[in-house]
């Protein structure tokens, strides 16, 4: 009996295949193309009695839905995007999706972020091993809850050193930045390779969430903004900068700001209010930079060259030192100064950060110096002195930053290997156990981060890698 579904084509079109069987006809486009608009009139005419033929051209074709959907995408978005660049394989759903268009890619990784962010994590497993079912209670916590904590004893810093943050995607160049996302069980690593790459914390496996490739650009620096939406992404030589939402998963480039009359734009502080960037510019120039407009409304300036920048918890005055050694407090909405004072014993500033508490000031130079000072000093006297100097690097401090208890102060030269250290508050004492003496782990580092409850340790290094602590006094992320 012959199954009704099977379309039969005229039969001297068969004798025709059936006589090049012996030898494999030559591959000709063009006659190709006939055949098969031949083949489609037929089966149309067929169509039209036979239901069969609606259910082949579904197979062949696809769906009428995603016939016209990808003829939407040809359409509205000519250029295509391949997926088998290495840094975009892991927004493939199958080996048959080689490339799609900017659209369906911008959705794809709209998509995967928001799964990340409110997927149930993969690391809320429980291990044998007391101190690894220690790690499992802090993960299976939640970012917005903060458990209660006693007061972080000095002397050895209880911690475990974990897989790198990036260790799903190791840049192939120097790392400039790493920072934990605000709110999320999330990191970002960003360096000269021209890529910023997004992974879910765990300590165990820490899988890739999504990289995005920003062409020609080596990222100098790059920040959440205070929200957790978007990625402020600068370079080196360029006044353009990208901003990349990832809850939409845009990237989109400002190319130009008015106001602005840098050559470049490189570093920048995301203001606590979140609406603003302080950019950086030269001869000791800072330009408030609006977030909504993407233009400038007001600039301060300093004697000599800004070295670093650091806020007040409340955003409502700023640290400025300069590359002479001399410290300015501003007020951010009159842009007034309101005091300055030379950091003690400083020939060259390189570096400054402020401590989440309000309690601390912490001063880098060239000599490798860093001078710890009283916030509330610094803001009501011209003639601060130090609580104390940590004097061991002895290299240029290039990084500051202190865990968001106000416990820790983290600082690092870029200069040396392994020349960084964790320093106990309120003692100002160096942890011993840190950095380990009889192996290389951290190399050259370029920037430091603790996660948004001390949990977690991170730093950025030169060997392309972001290696990754776990804080075991904290239970928190």
């Amino acid at each position: 009996m012959e199954d009704e579904n099977v379309i039969k084509l005229p039969v001297a079109e068969n004798k025709i295949t059936a006589k090049k069987r012996s030898r494999p006809p030559k591959f000709d486009p063009e006659e190709e193309e006939q055949r098969r608009q031949q083949n489609l009139k037929r089966l149309a005419v067929l169509g039209e009695e036979d239901g069969s033929v609606k259910r082949l051209e579904t197979l062949v074709f696809g769906a009428e839905e995603e016939l016209l959907e990808r003829l939407v995408e040809r359409l509205s978005v000519c250029v295509r995007v391949d997926l088998k660049h290495r840094y975009r394989r892991n927004l493939m759903k199958g080996d048959a999706e080689s490339a799609m268009s900017k659209q369906r890619l911008q959705q794809r990784m709209k998509e995967q972020f928001q799964k990340s962010m409110g997927g149930t994590p993969s690391w809320a497993q429980k291990e044998e091993e007391e101190e690894e079912e220690e790690e499992d209670d802090l993960l299976r916590r939640t970012g917005n809850f903060v458990a209660p904590s006693e007061s972080l004893p000095s002397g050895v810093l209880r911690m475990k050193k974990c897989l790198h943050a990036n260790s799903a995607r190791p840049s192939a160049d120097r790392l400039t930045t790493v920072q934990f996302h605000p709110s999320a069980q999330v990191v970002m690593t960003a360096g000269l390779d021209q890529s910023v790459s997004l992974f879910q914390v765990d300590g165990k496996t820490n899988p890739k969430i999504q990289s995005v490739h920003l062409e020609r650009f080596p990222v100098h620096q790059a920040r959440f903004s205070r929200d957790g939406r978007t990625v402020i992404a600068t370079s080196l030589r360029n006044k353009m900068f990208y901003l990349y939402d990832m809850m939409e998963g845009r990237v989109a480039p400002v190319r130009s700001v008015r106001g602005l009359s840098e050559a470049r734009v490189k570093d920048f502080s995301v203001c606590p209010d979140g609406g603003a960037l302080l950019l950086t510019g030269t001869n000791g120039y800072l330009h408030m930079l609006t977030l909504k407009t993407n233009e400038i409304v007001r600039s301060m300036k300093i004697n000599g060259d800004v070295s670093g920048v650091a806020f007040c918890p409340d955003g409502s005055k700023a640290f400025v030192n300069s590359e002479e050694g001399e410290v300015f407090v501003w007020d951010v909405r009159s842009s007034r100064c309101l005091s300055r004072f030379m950091d003690d014993g400083c020939v060259k500033g390189t570096a400054i950060a402020a401590s989440p508490d309000g309690r601390y000031l912490a001063c880098g130079s060239q000599a490798g110096v860093v001078n710890v000072y009283s916030q509330e000093a610094c803001l009501n006297s011209t003639n601060p002195k130090p609580l104390r100097a940590v004097m061991n690097l002895l290299t240029s401090a290039t990084s500051l930053t202190f865990n968001p208890t106000s416990e820790i102060l983290a600082v690092a030269s870029r200069v040396e290997d392994e020349a960084v250290r964790l320093v106990h508050l309120p003692s100002i004492t160096v942890f011993s156990n840190f950095p380990v003496a009889s192996r290389k782990v951290a190399y050259r580092v370029s920037c430091l981060d603790f996660s948004p409850r001390s949990g977690f340790f991170s730093l950025a290094n030169n060997k392309g890698h972001a290696p990754l602590f776990r804080l075991l006094h904290y239970k928190d992320f």
